[in-house]
């Protein structure tokens, strides 16, 4: 049978699959035998009791189905494929230990007298959590327990507060470190650090858009989020700034002393000695001790002679709610970028920090950890089942010819390059609406990928031109971009899903999905940023 039958009986199969509620994982893995069957022998199904006569059946473990097997074995035996679970069950963790409702109540401190305070602290947070674990689902469940009944409790309009929640909730799609690009990574064979690289600022300029929406839209209409009724006792406008100021030099004091022992350490026991084509120990050189030193006496000196002493313990008390997120992001973020440790190990130190900030606040239990635990078995379960039926079908319709069949349709459509590109987008905008981001990313990557390889490299984007080097990740950071609007995109939008499991019985999906329509809306700008200014995935790579 030829490949542009088996595409179209693919593309049917599987809407088909999906509307009747057959999970992807399980509908991939069928049609996967149904691409191998039609393309390599399609006697069974004329004749079934032909069975074992022909190249699939005549040999297990050969042909066609030994390459896929071995496809799918290489996969799921990757090393940075254990990155997820760990990710998972400290996003598990984060979330069932009150880490992050202090982290609510630090941030509305510090915002509660701003108008959209509440929203803008809901969209903080989604990026403080986004930053220590990469996982949507979670982050979207808590800021519906933490944040939706405070923000309808003091009138904010119901649309923004939705809105506010799913989109911000959605973030850890593009903040590193993201699952996303992780599996992104892994399929395509780049750089996972390059791609987290790569998405800080788009992902941080997406944060950004929806911050200055609130903003924006709150001012001009003051209904959608009252001010909180004045408290005598909370400090305003000046003191407030100082008591900020106090609690930001004592973090940097607390920063600084570490790096500061750190180099020392480095430096008295000699380990940090200049070896010719080795790169030098991140923070860890001679005149490192100095730069943290000074940094140190400033710091100190900001808290004890410019602040007060005084002024310098109620700022902390105000603050300290944000220490224990910092501290975590660091220690991933900080041990991948710093040279320290891979992904997965970044993933491993990320869980024990998070363990251990747990238990000195005497919130660490059996139970937690036992709930937490059953939490990722369960979501690392999806995933993986998902991903396996995903890689057979992908590998399935590779084999068959069908990647290179799409290429030539694409290529010959005689489309200049930014149109290639559009209809790409569209694809996936489409799919992301039906189909969960595992499926799309081990189907269609596979095939998309390869077709903007081959297009003109100058012919991408509108404004600047993007280094040939980075244009797998360029494109993984697209790819991440096209799934954060799926998340919110009816009507199968899972972020709906997980708000409506957790918000008040009278608030519907459609209640839900109309508030997302102005923030799919700045997802798309963003989106367009990206697909007009490539470069920017290169300003923290060079």
């Amino acid at each position: 049978m030829d490949v542009g039958t088996i595409s179209l009986i693919l593309m049917i199969s599987l809407m088909l699959l999906l509307a009747i509620g057959m999970p992807l994982g399980f509908a991939s893995a069928v049609l996967a035998v149904l691409v191998l069957v039609m393309k390599f022998e399609p006697n069974l199904l004329t004749a079934p009791w032909e069975f074992g006569q022909g190249l699939l059946t005549g040999r297990f473990g050969t042909g066609p189905l030994g390459i896929l097997a071995q496809k799918v074995f290489g996969l799921l035996t990757d090393y940075v494929l254990i990155s997820i679970p760990l990710f998972i069950f400290m996003a598990s963790l984060l979330e069932r230990s009150g880490i992050a409702k202090d982290m609510y109540s630090s941030l509305n401190i510090w915002l509660s007298r701003t108008r959209g305070g509440i929203a803008i602290v809901t969209s903080i947070m989604a990026v403080i959590m986004a930053a220590m674990s990469g996982i949507i689902g979670g982050e979207v469940v808590l800021l519906g327990l933490i944040a939706l009944p405070q923000m309808l409790r003091l009138g904010y309009d119901q649309n923004l507060a939705i809105g506010t929640i799913c989109a911000s909730g959605s973030l850890g799609t593009m903040i590193p470190p993201s699952i996303v690009l992780i599996i992104f990574g892994l399929i395509t064979e780049t750089s996972i650090k390059a791609l987290f690289t790569a998405a800080f600022v788009p992902g941080f300029m997406l944060a950004s858009f929806i911050i200055i929406y609130i903003i924006v839209r709150t001012q001009l209409n003051p209904s959608l989020a009252p001010l909180p009724a004045d408290d005598p006792n909370d400090p305003k406008g000046a003191e407030k700034a100082k008591l900020f100021g106090a609690f930001l030099a004592i973090l940097a004091a607390g920063f600084s002393t570490a790096l500061f022992l750190r180099a020392a350490f480095f430096t008295v026991t000699g380990q940090n000695a200049v070896i010719e084509n080795v790169d030098p120990i991140t923070m860890g050189q001679p005149h490192h001790v100095i730069w943290t030193g000074v940094a140190l006496v400033a710091a100190l000196a900001l808290i004890f002679l410019v602040f007060g002493k005084d002024r310098g313990a109620k700022g902390w008390s105000m603050g300290k709610g944000l220490v224990a997120p910092i501290v975590v992001i660091g220690v991933v973020m900080g041990s991948i970028y710093g040279g320290i440790s891979g992904i997965t190990e970044a993933a491993a130190m990320g869980v024990i920090a998070v363990f251990l900030i747990s238990l000195f606040r005497g919130e660490a239990s059996v139970e937690l950890v036992w709930d937490s635990l059953m939490r990722t078995l369960k979501s690392t379960g999806t995933i993986i089942w998902v991903t396996i039926g995903a890689a057979t079908l992908a590998g399935a319709y590779t084999i068959a010819g069908g990647p290179t069949y799409v290429a030539n349709l694409i290529t010959s459509a005689d489309l200049p390059t930014m149109g290639i590109l559009l209809t790409m987008m569209l694809i996936l905008l489409f799919m992301g609406a039906f189909m969960d981001w595992v499926g799309i990313v081990l189907l269609i990557i596979p095939v998309f990928l390869p077709i903007v390889q081959r297009l003109p490299i100058e012919e991408i984007g509108i404004l600047g031109e993007l280094q040939p080097k980075y244009l797998a990740v360029w494109f993984g950071v697209l790819f991440c971009m096209n799934m954060q609007v799926s998340f919110l995109s009816p009507p199968f939008g899972p972020a709906a899903f997980y708000l409506k499991s957790v918000a008040p019985p009278h608030i519907s999906l459609t209640d839900i999905f109309k508030g997302f329509l102005p923030f799919i809306c700045i997802q798309l700008c963003a989106l367009s940023v990206l697909l007009i200014y490539p470069p920017i995935i290169e300003l923290l790579l060079d």
